[in-house]
């Protein structure tokens, strides 16, 4: 619009120049020029079309302003907390909003500058952390949370991510404990469903490790019965993979049932070294109640996780193997394909 304008603007005094300069000359027999003449083609030529433009356009000049994008009024509070460090919730603010605008690493930043003071500002830095990078909730955020409890217990979203990081770490009653803590602090509606099967999930895990459990005692460590359910393969790499491994990528290990879909029946994590024997049990079992037995036969998958996710994903390297249980013993796996 402003383009718009400065152009009419230039060629309405172009039109005033061409006209009124040859009203102001002298004619040839010595009259003066028509100079009042000249000052009212000037008004008119200047105001007409400015009037009759404003009335007739469909122009909405009487619209309130768009309100600035969200990056701007962003930009403004950032700008704004230059002035005045010492505003607390402003720097907070200005932490949340980047996350919203999945500005990670400013909302970090904006949030460190916050001093670290209270539960909300330790918290709101775990949170950018782990969303830019999961892991860290095993490291910085996990530590960062652990304080915010320490300062208010009661936080409603250092409960809920302090108990995904004792799940995390295999503490399961201390990840239940404040599940249901934070489920007696009476959450949103549409949250406490959510809460429920986490509480629900946990309980399931705690009852088949028990199970688990009860079941190692009843069976010699040495029997023939526990070696019959092991699963003994020896995974080794392609040379022409090797490029394509990876030297951090962690290494997965699934026993998977050909027959059924589902997650797997054991699965172990590990590092990527070359060749290494892996054994698998039921104890690695992913489910409670879901797990392979002697006489069964499996298919086992080895595959190196470039991304770091057990989800596989295009370009990991893997290689599989049938698998007799009780039957087979250490059986060579080669990882030589690649994950279309």
């Amino acid at each position: 619009m402003m383009t718009f304008v400065l152009l009419a603007a230039t060629l309405t005094m172009a039109s005033v120049v061409a006209v009124v300069i040859p009203l102001l000359r002298r004619v040839p027999a010595g009259l003066p020029g028509a100079r009042w003449t000249a000052v009212a083609v000037a008004g008119l030529l200047v105001c007409g079309p400015a009037l009759l433009y404003v009335t007739w356009s469909n122009w909405p000049w009487h619209a309130p302003a768009v309100a600035d994008s969200p990056e701007a009024m962003v930009s403004q509070l950032a700008r704004r907390l230059e002035h005045d460090p010492q505003d607390l919730n402003g720097w907070l603010m200005l932490g949340r909003s980047y996350t919203a605008l999945q500005e990670y690493p400013l909302a970090v930043r904006a949030v460190q500058l916050s001093g670290g003071r209270n539960a909300e500002a330790l918290t709101g830095e775990a949170e950018a952390l782990a969303l830019a990078d999961e892991s860290e909730l095993d490291g910085r955020a996990g530590r960062l949370i652990e304080q915010a409890l320490a300062l208010e217990p009661d936080s409603g979203k250092a409960l809920f991510l302090g108990a995904a990081v004792a799940a995390r770490r295999g503490e399961l009653p201390l990840a239940r404990e404040r599940f249901a803590k934070l489920l007696a602090l009476n959450p949103p509606q549409g949250i406490r469903p959510m809460i429920e099967q986490q509480i629900a999930a946990i309980d399931e895990k705690l009852a088949g490790t028990s199970t688990k459990a009860a079941a190692v005692q009843q069976v010699p460590s040495g029997s023939a019965q526990a070696g019959d359910t092991l699963v003994r393969v020896n995974v080794s790499l392609a040379p022409s993979l090797a490029s394509a491994a990876g030297a951090t990528a962690p290494l997965f290990v699934f026993v998977r049932d050909p027959a059924q879909g589902g997650p797997p029946l054991a699965v172990k994590r590990l590092e990527s070294h070359f060749p290494q024997s892996v054994a698998l049990s039921p104890a690695d079992s992913m489910v409670p109640g879901r797990a392979f037995a002697a006489g069964q036969s499996v298919q086992v998958v080895a595959r190196i996780a470039r991304s770091g996710s057990p989800v596989a994903a295009s370009g990991d390297p893997f290689g599989e193997v049938t698998y007799h249980v009780g039957h087979d013993g250490l059986v060579s796996l080669v990882i030589d394909r690649l994950t279309p």
